[in-house]
């Protein structure tokens, strides 16, 4: 099927998946999931394993990481006047104590209303209703607000993962380091320490971005237009080291290869906004779809995306739209398991 760039409708970007194909849980060791690598030249695919990575990197590349770390961001509490039970989901640090919030139900969450956490170890003042109906609220405690947070906060998996996870360390990556994210960069979650000191011993650099995945990430593409979608913006951080290692790989002939759709979009947003590499810091809605021009990325390290998501069709703007499909089809047939805790996908 030819894709219409003038007109691309988010339906050509359905596959069939199995239900039972969603990986429930992770696997132990993180290394030992499954990896798909695909040219996306010839668009030629093999099998391995993710510990196999290490034959796929050449001295010289240079690894972009995602050093984002997931804030136990859902918390369980109470209407401080009826006792009503309410869920909030931290969203975005907006200053001070005030967060962005989702809240259900929302109808318990009007400004003015005031709800108790964990005991009373945090309250919260709900302020204003703002647009997409989530909240802006003040949260009050004593003492630090992070490791409140990990005392009574609940890793904020996707809907569609309804075992209880037992190890919520399991939803960061090993090098995640700078708190602020709602959802995991789920690429890195296959990089153990042994592996990412091996990768280092070949010859390729590793380096790092910050960017805060948002739950925007799993919002679904309403539109049926691809360009009738709004996308949400995340902040982002690209340090001077990284611009740094960036375009020394570059000069040398090196790959440049993304772990993760989070870093590809930084990566992306700062060479289309500053035209080269450089230390950048802010707020990107870069939406990449078939018939974008990537600027940065040689390489693509990658889970498997929901069906019409826009995840999905960054990676066919960078495969290649048949390249892609044929790729997940292939996939859903070896049974490979998708989404946050499941397999990767190597497109180089």
């Amino acid at each position: 099927m030819e894709l219409d760039l003038q007109n691309l409708q988010t339906k050509d970007f359905y596959y069939d998946l199995p239900k039972e194909l969603i990986a429930q849980t992770p696997l132990e060791p993180r290394d030992s999931s499954r990896l798909l690598t695909l040219n996306k030249k010839t668009g030629e695919i093999s099998h391995k394993h993710f510990y196999d990575i290490i034959d796929c990197l050449n001295p010289g590349d240079c690894l972009v990481l995602n050093d984002s770390r997931v804030l136990p961001a859902r918390l369980y509490g109470i209407k401080e006047d009826t006792g009503a039970k309410v869920e909030f989901l931290l969203l975005t640090h907006r200053e001070g104590d005030v967060w962005e919030v989702l809240c259900g139900p929302g109808k318990r969450a009007k400004p003015g209303t005031r709800f108790t956490f964990g005991d009373g170890l945090l309250k919260a003042e709900v302020l204003e209703i703002i647009e997409d109906g989530n909240r802006l609220a003040r949260f009050i405690y004593d003492g630090n607000f992070y490791e409140i947070l990990d005392k009574i906060g609940q890793m904020p998996l996707p809907h569609y993962i309804t075992k209880h996870l037992e190890d919520n360390e399991r939803y960061q990556t090993v090098y995640s380091k700078e708190v602020g994210s709602a959802a995991a960069p789920t690429a890195g979650l296959h990089f153990t320490p042994e592996l990412l000191e091996r990768v280092k011993q070949k010859g390729v650099k590793v380096c790092f971005v910050t960017l805060h995945v948002g739950l925007g990430t799993f919002r679904p593409v309403s539109a049926e237009k691809v360009t009738d979608h709004k996308m949400h913006s995340e902040h982002y951080y690209l340090p001077k080291e990284t611009a740094d290692c960036i375009n020394e790989t570059k000069k040398n002939g090196g790959r440049v290869i993304a772990v993760g759709t989070t870093s590809c979009r930084t990566l992306e947003s700062v060479g289309t906004k500053e035209g080269c590499i450089k230390e950048s810091d802010g707020w990107t809605d870069i939406f990449i779809y078939p018939g974008y021009r990537y600027k940065v990325l040689d390489g693509l390290i990658t889970n498997f995306h929901l069906p019409e998501s826009t995840l999905i069709m960054l990676v066919s703007a960078f495969a290649g739209y048949q390249h892609i499909m044929n790729a997940y089809k292939v996939a859903v047939e070896e049974k490979y398991r998708f989404f946050s805790f499941g397999d990767a996908m190597f497109i180089y």
